[in-house]
């Protein structure tokens, strides 16, 4: 949703990413029918800046896809970090486990294969941030039991919140997530313009 030219600027001015990630992003260009579910070297960078600047130790994300956004994570966390992540397609959950053994951190993630409510619901906590990118309709749902399980001072976020202003069934779900999360008066959040959106969500204090 962001001009090609921007993406690029952005691109450039970003430190740039490992190696693999080329490899992971041919990858899946070849194997899978929706592609664009990359995060992609922009936001990959942004969500492992995220973890090392709010020093998550346990990372929750909800919608692993082969994994860049995992991997990207996980090497920013400290020694002893975890990072757990949910999908239900076992096909690209291997390719992400594989990659993830390649980059040297996959001795910090654990794979959860299944429906997500499912694996959240026998998950402790608390987690220190959360990644929702999963299928927006069930967005409120992992916004809710995310929240629920949630530390004090962390952060969820949202990807995909800039599609509620296309006309489809996605663009309602992500429209009625984000009205969800408006009129959630236990919350402040920002919309920010990375990609197709990212929405940054947190406890009022």
């Amino acid at each position: 949703m962001i001009e090609e030219r921007v993406e690029e600027y952005a691109e450039r001015y970003t430190s740039p990413s490992a190696e693999l990630f080329g490899r992971l992003a041919e990858e899946t260009r070849a194997t899978q029918t929706a592609p664009q579910m990359m995060v992609g070297p922009v936001e990959g960078a942004f969500l492992s800046f995220m973890v090392a600047a709010t020093r998550a130790r346990l990372v929750l994300e909800i919608g692993t896809f082969t994994g860049w956004s995992s991997i990207a994570m996980a090497a920013a966390l400290p020694e002893g970090g975890r990072l757990l992540t949910c999908d239900v397609n076992a096909e690209t959950t291997a390719i992400a486990r594989r990659y993830a053994e390649e980059a040297g951190v996959a001795d910090r993630i654990e794979f959860l294969l299944g429906p997500a409510l499912g694996s959240l619901a026998h998950l402790d906590g608390p987690f220190d941030l959360v990644f929702i990118d999963a299928d927006k309709g069930g967005y409120v749902d992992y916004y809710e039991a995310s929240l629920a399980k949630l530390a004090d001072g962390g952060l969820i976020l949202a990807d995909n919140t800039l599609f509620g202003l296309g006309e489809s069934e996605t663009a309602e779900a992500i429209e009625r997530f984000n009205e969800h999360v408006r009129a959630d008066d236990r919350v402040v959040q920002v919309l920010l313009t990375i990609r197709e959106g990212v929405t940054l969500i947190r406890r009022r204090p």
